[in-house]
């Protein structure tokens, strides 16, 4: 197997390639500046004594070749190192690349599943909430989206709003293990059948209810009034309701001196 290397490793590798090279370099230029002047000062001197001219021809010619071929040598070391320096480098770069590729990658597959994530998360609140009107402390009533938790397990239900005017026309029963308040039939003729939305099976999780309290101004208190009745809707809970609270809360709303229709959330099993 090959040796695997980091981005750390290989930077010291490289710079201690480089001053290997550059120590090379220098070493070669002075062992041929020193060995060319030994070179120099071994040239033959012509005298008289044939021998002796001899003898020092022979040592020039020598110490010649021996200059000649001691920087070949080192320059072949440093054109070696450089090389080395070299695939070092490239390597180098091919291992950033490639964790630069890694990370993008990465980055590309969190993005995905944050995407992901964030379309379950719309597509649960979508199947789960709907809009109805939610009563403030002020007495105003705003239509905001509410959550409603399933009470069918799996994810095989949503959550629906429906309106409809009384009488409804629907028969309500609830479940005796469960306590869920459903639709257990609808007559022909009531208002319920004739807006085709409440099908028979649908779990009754909320619906508008009126309640009438008394109100009093300061100054009605302070002149001795019993102040003045007043009439508020707001969004009745079934979870958990027996079905005779569900039964008034339905037809509470006949008091709503606007004569509104009855909001319903329910919630229906997927088909």
């Amino acid at each position: 197997m090959g040796a695997s290397y980091t981005p750390r490793t290989l930077f010291l590798q490289l710079h201690l390639l480089f001053l290997l090279a550059e120590c090379s370099l220098v070493s070669a230029f002075y062992s041929s500046s020193n060995q060319n002047q030994r070179a120099t000062s071994l040239d033959p001197v012509h005298t008289h004594w044939h021998g002796g001219a001899l003898h020092r021809e022979f040592t020039a010619f020598s110490s010649s070749r021996s200059s000649n071929d001691a920087p070949q040598n080192e320059q072949d070391e440093t054109t070696e190192l450089l090389e080395k320096a070299r695939l070092l480098r490239e390597q180098a770069s091919n291992l950033e690349k490639t964790k630069r590729q890694a990370e993008r990658v990465m980055q590309q597959q969190q993005e995905a599943a944050r995407q992901e994530e964030r379309q379950k998360k719309d597509q649960w609140k979508e199947r789960y909430s709907v809009v109805i009107p939610i009563l403030k402390d002020m007495g105003e009533e705003v239509m905001e989206r509410v959550d409603f938790a399933p009470r069918i397990k799996g994810g095989k239900s949503r959550i629906l709003s429906t309106q409809a005017p009384l009488p409804l026309g629907i028969v309500l029963g609830q479940d005796s293990e469960s306590s869920l308040i459903t639709v257990d039939d609808i007559l022909p003729e009531g208002n319920g059948a004739t807006i085709g939305k409440i099908q028979q099976g649908d779990i009754l999780r909320a619906v508008t209810a009126c309640q009438t309290t008394m109100e009093t101004p300061t100054w009605q208190l302070l002149a001795g009034g019993i102040g003045m009745p007043k009439t508020r809707r707001f969004m009745f809970s079934a979870d958990g309701k027996a079905l005779e609270e569900v039964l008034n809360a339905v037809g509470s709303n006949r008091m709503d001196a606007a004569g509104r229709d009855v909001v319903l959330v329910i919630e229906r099993v997927d088909s």
